[in-house]
């Protein structure tokens, strides 16, 4: 009987880039999932799905061997089955959006047209990230002292908060904003409710992102070669987000931030995570560059990807 081929979206890196281990220090505990910590059956149920990978004829996952050399190479033991990496795996244009009208898009885009290149901060939080009022008015400081032109994907919940100030910010969200706030930064600051995330990060004139650190976001980043502030929220970005800032591409302002705490990142931490981020000749900036070429280059004709996807067709072959 044939085993399956299982595939692996990936929302973490294991490890390592620029052939460094990733996990070259310990790993601290608060930037572990929160399954992790779960007394109720999550970390045992988490332990027996990983422990079935062994079955597989194989594991496919959106990644590329530059950006994690010694991840995939500490599964060549010959007791796993073969890795395939076959990233980076992104959408070429933002996904639409069902409330989103052309118009609205175009606005956004044009936004950026008139803005210098790589002076634009990018602010989302993925699908279902968002922040209470107390956090976005810190954001909003923060951006109005950090100086820098910004677009800000300011997103609400699914459903208003249970009072009737929330009731009010779901409805109104520039209510949530300092007073004055929009009047004075009109000039080089733009807010939307949602953002074409992957034609944004390819726009000239972005810089800098401040991203909650899906996998996916993290990919798009680097693909358009724009470093990334960290700011995780829940499941796995947090160790996404960690590994990431210990291997030089993004820059930390908070490693374990969880949402639906109580926990307020300041206007001043969020001043200096966006000017360090939009630095021109900052580290992180030039390593984010060098992946961006490796990305590239991985999925090209003769590239590790490439080959990686000729590898999976010709044992797909073999085990049919």
């Amino acid at each position: 009987m044939q085993r399956k081929l299982y595939t692996c979206g990936r929302e973490r890196p294991l490890v390592a880039i620029h052939r460094q281990n990733g996990f070259a220090n310990p790993v601290p505990s608060r930037v572990l999932p929160s399954l992790m910590f779960n007394k109720h059956g999550s970390y045992t149920a988490f332990v027996k799905i990983t422990e079935r990978f062994k079955d597989a004829e194989g594991i496919v996952i959106n990644t590329f061997e530059e950006l994690e050399t010694y991840a995939l190479s500490c599964f060549v033991n010959g007791q796993n089955p073969p890795i395939y990496p076959v990233g980076a795996v992104i959408h070429p244009d933002s996904l639409p959006h069902p409330e989103l009208e052309q118009l609205q898009r175009d606005r956004i885009m044009k936004w950026l047209d008139n803005q210098p290149e790589s002076s634009v901060v990018f602010l989302c939080f993925g699908s279902h990230g968002c922040h209470g009022p107390p956090q976005v008015k810190e954001i909003a400081l923060g951006l109005e002292q950090s100086g820098q032109r910004f677009l800000w994907s300011l997103r609400m919940p699914e459903t208003p908060l249970n009072d009737a100030a929330g009731a009010v910010h779901y409805k109104n969200p520039e209510k949530m904003l300092p007073e004055g706030f929009l009047e004075r930064i009109q000039e080089r600051g733009m807010i939307c409710r949602w953002a074409p995330q992957v034609d944004v990060l390819g726009h000239k004139a972005v810089g800098g992102f401040v991203s909650h650190c899906g996998w996916n976001s993290i990919l798009e980043s680097l693909w358009h070669g724009v470093p990334i502030v960290t700011w995780p929220i829940y499941a796995e970005q947090q160790l996404n987000a960690y590994i990431m800032k210990e291997v030089g591409l993004a820059v930390e302002l908070r490693l374990d931030y969880r949402g639906g705490t109580s926990d307020i990142v300041k206007a001043e931490e969020i001043e200096e995570g966006v000017r360090q981020v939009m630095d021109a000749g900052s580290e992180v900036r030039k390593k984010v560059k060098e992946m961006a070429e490796m990305a590239r280059k991985a999925v090209m004709n003769g590239g590790s990807s490439f080959n990686s996807i000729g590898r999976f067709i010709e044992d797909m072959i073999a085990n049919t």
